[in-house]
């Protein structure tokens, strides 16, 4: 009996130590987690159980209580895959055939909502601009002059630089020549305050390893139960029909209709405890913003020029930040050193410079802030 307790504490000793992290996550996500979302995750759960759809159904309600005030127009549905999978399924089960939609492209992230609907025959007009620029309205004006435009899509943290772009304006203007509105929110939703009703959002998008602090695995989107209804049979897949997730879950109380994620969901809703633990999205945006300018501040004290100028909206999710003018600088060298002191940070994704990116979601706080300047200080002066 004494072998087996101490095997069984050998045991629990070890999962204790595999939950903690060996670094912090500096990235747009998946990002660093709350040891007790990591811990939810022991347990197995049964797809077709009432149990667990009802953790489903729960999810649903406090996702669309979070995005809005006025939550009777509007549903959650919750889709298998990365976040890349909820834009590809609204842009294909969204858009008539005869459809057309302009999309606003400043970035990486609203390239790729370009190349999805070409991929899949949808008749686009793309707003392009650099990625450092923010959409002019005039430009987007001009655009909806072309009434054959039934959808207009943005992106709204480009988290190639951090910019964030002006959903509310671009939004009115979208409205007022009456097109449905398409906003990839994957890094703002639940780090960013907004109302969704109140921007005429017809269909938001986001993932459940971004602001929420969940774990890579499923995506959502939260739309007007009118725009829903519409994509009834004009999906152009069956896995990302969007229609037929969403009509599911609401007749079936929760079922997905594939195999769901099942320790995902729950380490998602334990991430939406916690965010209400917090304060909401409100104190959540408060501790982002001090980390993201704090770290601005020191990073520009050590020689980083940040990419985004002062005219140009910087969202409170990542900074980009150019290399030093230095013949000797390595990216990658300053990379495994911070890995070594516990950090991980993310490469450069702007065409023609050499940046890099840090971000400031997830279970980060300024403690930590501090701790990595002092590491890359120490990194500099070596």
């Amino acid at each position: 009996m004494n072998a087996k307790i101490e095997l069984e504490n050998e045991i629990a000793n070890q999962m204790n130590n595999e939950l903690e992290n060996k670094y912090l996550l500096l990235t747009p996500g998946p990002l660093s987690t709350s040891t007790t979302v990591r811990s939810v995750m022991q347990r197995d759960w049964c797809t077709w159980d009432k149990e667990y759809n009802a953790l489903v159904q729960d999810i649903r309600s406090r996702l669309v209580a979070m995005a809005t005030a006025q939550p009777e127009q509007y549903s959650a549905v919750l889709m298998q895959g990365s976040g890349s999978f909820s834009v590809e399924s609204v842009l294909g089960s969204a858009i008539p055939k005869d459809g057309k939609i302009l999309i606003i492209n400043n970035g990486a992230y609203g390239a790729r909502m370009v190349q999805m609907a070409r991929c899949l025959n949808i008749d686009v007009v793309e707003l392009r601009y650099p990625e450092m620029q923010i959409p002019q309205l005039a430009d987007i004006e001009k655009a909806l002059k072309d009434e054959s435009i039934s959808h207009v899509s943005c992106v709204h943290c480009e988290t190639t630089t951090g910019l964030l772009n002006p959903i509310q304006e671009i939004g009115c203007i979208v409205k007022a020549k009456n097109k449905v509105w398409i906003v990839d929110a994957m890094s703002s939703f639940g780090g960013v305050p907004m109302d969704i009703a109140e921007l005429d959002i017809d269909f938001l998008i986001s993932s459940a390893n971004k602001c929420i602090q969940g774990v890579p695995g499923f995506g959502f989107i939260l739309a007007k139960r009118e725009q829903l209804q519409a994509c009834k049979g004009l999906a152009r897949s069956v896995s990302l029909d969007l229609y037929d997730q969403w009509n599911t879950m609401e007749q079936q109380g929760g079922k997905w209709r594939f195999t769901s994620p099942t320790h995902v969901v729950r380490a998602f809703y334990q991430a939406l405890l916690e965010l209400e633990q917090e304060g909401g999205v409100t104190a959540r945006y408060q501790r982002y913003l001090n980390n993201q300018q704090r770290l601005a501040a020191g990073m520009q004290v050590l020689g980083f020029e940040m990419v985004l100028d002062q005219n140009t909206p910087q969202s409170p999710i990542i900074t980009t930040f150019l290399y030093p003018n230095e013949a000797d600088f390595s990216f990658q060298a300053l990379y495994e050193n911070l890995k070594q002191a516990g950090f991980v940070i993310y490469p450069g994704k702007v065409t023609d410079l050499n940046c890099f990116r840090i971000g400031n979601i997830g279970e980060v706080y300024l403690d930590d802030i501090e701790r990595l300047l002092t590491a890359i200080e120490q990194y500099r002066q070596a």
